[in-house]
C-alpha cells in the first residue's frame, strides 16, 4: 500500500491526512475518491451531505460510526454506505489511526478538504469559517462529533 504521509499531493487538516486519488475533473464531476488517514479518536462534528451520496471504504484501524441516530462499529474490508440528505458522523475507535477510502458521488466534495487545509481551521474556534466554506459545498454541520456534547 502506498504511504500516503510520504506522497507530495498529500494534504493534512487537524492531524487528519487527504490525498484525492481520482478527481471530480477526471470523471466529469460523477465522482471523486479520497483516501484518508485518520489518527485515532478523531471524526467529525455530524453533518449532512446535501449533494452527495458517500461511500467509506475502510483499509486498516476500526471506525465507529452514527448514521441518522444508528450506531455500528466498521473493521478493514468493510463498507459504509451514507445517502445524501442523511445525517451522520463516524470516530475512529482507539489509538490506532484508521485509512479509509471516502467515495463521493457526484465528486466536488474533495474541494472542501483543500478549503480547510489551506485555512488550517480549528474546531470549534473557526466555526464560521468552516461553515461558510461547508455552504459552498452543500455541507451543513447538525451536532457535535461522536463522544462530545
Amino acid at each position: 500500500m502506498i504511504d500516503l504521509l510520504e506522497c507530495a499531493d498529500t494534504i493534512e487538516w487537524l492531524g487528519v491526512y487527504y490525498r484525492t486519488i481520482l478527481a471530480s475533473a477526471a470523471t466529469g464531476g460523477a465522482m471523486s475518491i479520497v483516501d484518508s488517514l485518520s489518527p485515532g479518536g478523531s471524526g467529525p462534528p455530524r453533518h449532512i451531505h446535501e449533494r452527495e451520496e458517500e461511500t467509506f471504504v475502510l483499509l486498516s484501524g476500526s471506525c465507529e460510526f452514527w448514521i441518522e441516530g444508528e450506531t455500528f462499529t466498521k473493521k478493514p474490508g468493510e463498507t459504509v454506505f451514507v445517502p445524501r440528505g442523511t445525517e451522520h458522523t463516524f470516530r475512529v475507535v482507539g489509538e490506532k489511526p484508521s485509512r479509509h477510502l471516502v467515495i463521493l458521488t457526484p465528486g466536488g466534495f474533495e474541494g472542501f478538504f483543500a478549503d480547510m487545509a489551506a485555512g488550517q481551521f480549528q474546531i470549534p474556534q473557526d466555526m464560521d469559517q468552516i461553515a461558510k466554506s461547508a455552504g459552498r459545498y452543500s455541507l451543513r454541520f447538525t451536532g457535535p462529533p461522536l463522544g462530545v456534547a
